[in-house]
């Protein structure tokens, strides 16, 4: 060996060198994976394993003003499949299909057809017993989410109001949709180690917690809510109609404490669900108000100082000829002349509109104005119609007329409660609110006070005088409102439909210190009439009864006590005999 390596020097240490070469190599490879790169690798291995898992957030609940729930977070288990992991057990689909409760058969096809993918949805929204029930199974490639699904306990009869969240739990309609960020919460995420098929191996931790979505308490009270579906579910019965809208306002902070439409549906079962329930009517559908606005111009006759109460109006012969068109009083009037309470009482188009031709439309477009018609309410509610309230640059005769008995403008049922709630809280204007309200909010004074409160007075002759809507009369308690009929405006064109009408009514009591306003709107009623002190006002008066009742209201309309009989001895009896 030593003659060798004398006679080959160069060819030992070459081999020595490249040995050395190689451990160096490999020392700094290994420094290298271990020290100078390992956050690097670190970040490669992780991102093949490493996976962060959402942590769904719980949906903030929905309560009415007494804290009744009215939408609720239930947990809820969602399957998912990888369709590429699953194809190497086609053996086991029958009976994942049968715990599915789903057609085989259907469920092979779609499995087969999306083979390619690793993620598809195989069923949401189960209970956890259920979601347990699939995944004890252990079929290859089925997985389960935690989710949470939302639950309406008070059903259709909130529908409107509250509405409803899609499947991924986000709001789609009603205060679900106006307050979706403050209900939504923020998700979390934990972080888990996953193989290369998506198999859970090791739960780590929870990187960011979840965070529970906020409460939020609306206006509404869920008594009064029930009360007024229940009586306008059976008017449009009872009517034959098409719909209806029905709202109560507290007219000291503005609160919104009932507010249902008919038809409705229901936000827990949406299979049978159709466009036209869903509509909010009370916020979305506007309308002519029509002799309903007339204690809104009569405000503005008073205000102008150029009217007062007793002064008269003829009206004989109950029309009046304004160019090519022809105003009518609908009713025959108690006489050719009337005071102005007495235009309100037999709902008088011609004594209105000569009122108005004296005042000017400006004057009644401000009063209007003033209480909201035609005004957005500042509620922020999805969906929520404007209206309109035409404003002339010159106002002529024809379109004063009709503004101060209802037609040319257009308003919703939600716009009308808002201006009788000012005439209810002596003239003075609150903001709209769908929320509860801890401390009545600062008023406007739309109205005078010595104006409101003589329009009060009047509107309770309305009810209670002898020609009066009597329908409209709630027992032990006096109460203030006006009925009105508008015809239907054909859609698309000009002109009115044929025998097509809304029949309103709008009041508030009680008249010792009008508390709640109440607007009742029925669309299209054909059977037994359509004017609105026979359509609406009884729903009014059972309405505004069970309100007055619930909220403890003591009454301002009692009888007054039997008088004391004299009571007569047997001695006096004797003696008057005798």
């Amino acid at each position: 060996m030593k003659l060798e390596g004398a006679l080959y020097p160069w060819r030992f240490r070459v081999v020595i060198g490249l040995l050395a070469l190689m451990v160096g190599a490999i020392c700094w490879r290994i420094i290298d994976l271990q020290v100078v790169d390992r956050d690097f690798l670190k970040g490669q291995g992780d991102a093949r394993s490493l996976r962060h898992i959402p942590i769904p957030a719980h949906r903030g609940l929905i309560t009415d003003r007494n804290g009744e729930p009215l939408a609720v977070s239930t947990p809820v288990t969602t399957l998912w499949a990888n369709p590429k992991e699953m194809q190497a057990a086609k053996d086991r689909w029958p009976q994942l299909a049968a715990a599915l409760g789903q057609n085989a058969q259907q469920l092979t096809e779609r499995l087969t057809q999306q083979a390619n993918k690793e993620f598809i949805y195989l069923v949401r929204g189960l209970t956890p017993e259920q979601g347990q029930q699939v995944l004890d199974l252990k079929v290859p490639g089925v997985y389960g989410l935690e989710e949470f699904r939302r639950f309406y306990p008070a059903g259709d009869v909130t529908a409107h109001m509250v509405g409803f969240t899609d499947l991924d739990d986000h709001g789609r309609e009603g205060v679900e949709l106006a307050y979706d960020e403050w209900l939504a919460g923020v998700p979390g995420k934990r972080q888990v180690i996953k193989d290369r098929r998506g198999r859970l191996i090791k739960d780590i931790q929870v990187t960011k917690n979840a965070k529970a979505g906020k409460t939020l308490a609306l206006s509404i009270d869920l008594r009064l809510q029930y009360l007024a579906t229940r009586e306008l579910r059976n008017a449009i019965a009872e009517q034959e109609a098409k719909a209806g809208s029905l709202v109560i306002m507290d007219v000291k902070t503005g609160e919104v404490l009932a507010m249902v439409n008919q038809p409705t549906y229901n936000p827990n079962n949406r299979r049978s669900m159709f466009p036209a329930a869903m509509r909010n009517r009370a916020i979305i559908d506007v309308f002519e108000p029509g002799s309903t606005v007339k204690p809104i111009s009569m405000s503005a006759a008073l205000q102008s100082g150029r009217w007062k109460t007793t002064d008269k109006v003829e009206v004989y012969p109950g029309s009046l000829q304004i160019g090519r068109y022809t105003i009518k009083d609908v009713s025959r009037s108690e006489g050719p002349i009337l005071d102005l309470t007495g235009i309100l009482i037999n709902s008088s188009n011609v004594g209105m509109s000569k009122i108005a031709f004296d005042i000017g439309g400006e004057a009644i477009y401000r009063v209007m104005s003033q209480v909201g018609l035609g005004q957005y309410t500042g509620l922020g509610f999805p969906g929520e119609r404007v209206g309109n309230l035409p404003n002339h640059r010159e106002w002529r005769k024809a379109e004063t007329a009709t503004l101060s008995y209802g037609y040319g403008v257009s308003v919703t049922a939600l716009q009308l409660v808002h201006a009788y709630a000012a005439l209810a809280n002596d003239g003075k204007m609150v903001p709209l609110s769908i929320l509860k309200v801890d401390k009545a909010p600062e008023a406007v004074q739309a109205i005078p006070k010595e104006t409101a409160e003589t329009v009060q007075g009047m509107l309770q002759q309305v009810i209670e005088a002898p020609r009066g809507v009597f329908r409209a009369q709630v027992p032990f308690y006096h109460v203030g409102g006006k009925s009105g009929t508008a015809r239907k405006a054909t859609v698309g064109s000009k002109g009115y439909t044929e025998n097509a009408y809304r029949s309103l009514f709008a009041g508030f009591g009680p008249m010792s210190d009008p508390r709640y306003a109440i607007v009742v709107v029925i669309d299209e009623p054909s059977k037994g009439g359509y004017f609105g002190g026979l359509v609406s006002a009884p729903v009014f008066s059972k309405v505004m009864s069970g309100t007055l009742r619930l909220m403890n209201v003591p009454p301002d309309n009692l009888p007054p006590p039997p008088t004391a009989q004299p009571q007569v001895t047997a001695a006096a009896a004797k003696g008057g005999r005798g």
